[in-house]
């Protein structure tokens, strides 16, 4: 199954994208102050989500959200940003989850993260999010905008763990791997 859903991503139909995509990955590698294991392992993710593609219109979603993080990489600074990625057993978790901390400013920062579900459902539920707003004095205590659901963040040094007691918001539990 792997090989047959590289064999349609390597296909003629999708050539353009293919090119468009690894310019952008080499601009973003070239250019980009994330780290370039983060480039490598957010890859990875998005091949584990294109190879559940069932139809054209989900490879060019995922093409399309592929170009829009590689031009995210390259056009923030990524040094006033923290990457985490979930992982599970010492892997990147099957569910793919990417944590962001941005330090706004002395007093700010931003928490967003991105949970990756099937790339088969309509483009509104492919994905989960979390937004929160805290400071450094609160980063341990996270509550998200939207939902409502709160985090206890532990900060450890490569590692933080993700908490929650609430039901419908386990998806951001676990342990996440910094990247810096």
């Amino acid at each position: 199954r792997h090989n047959a859903e590289l064999k349609k991503v390597c296909s003629k139909q999708y050539t353009e994208q293919r090119l468009k995509l690894e310019h952008k990955f080499l601009t973003a590698y070239l250019v980009t102050d994330a780290p370039v294991q983060l480039l490598h392992d957010t890859q990875h993710i998005w091949l584990k989500q294109l190879q559940q593609c069932k139809s054209p219109s989900c490879y060019q979603q995922q093409f399309d959200a592929r170009v829009d993080d590689l031009n995210f990489y390259t056009s923030m600074n990524q040094t006033l940003t923290q990457h985490y990625l979930k992982y599970e057993q010492g892997r990147l978790a099957k569910q793919a989850v990417h944590l962001q901390i941005h330090q706004l400013d002395k007093d700010k920062l931003k928490i967003e993260g991105l949970a990756y579900r099937n790339p088969n459902n309509r483009l509104e539920k492919q994905t989960v999010a979390l937004l929160a707003y805290s400071t450094p004095q609160q980063k341990n205590q996270i509550t998200d905008n939207e939902k409502k659901c709160q985090y206890q963040f532990d900060y450890q040094k490569a590692l933080l763990i993700v908490k929650t007691e609430q039901k419908g918001c386990e998806r951001f539990s676990g342990v996440y791997r910094l990247y810096d």
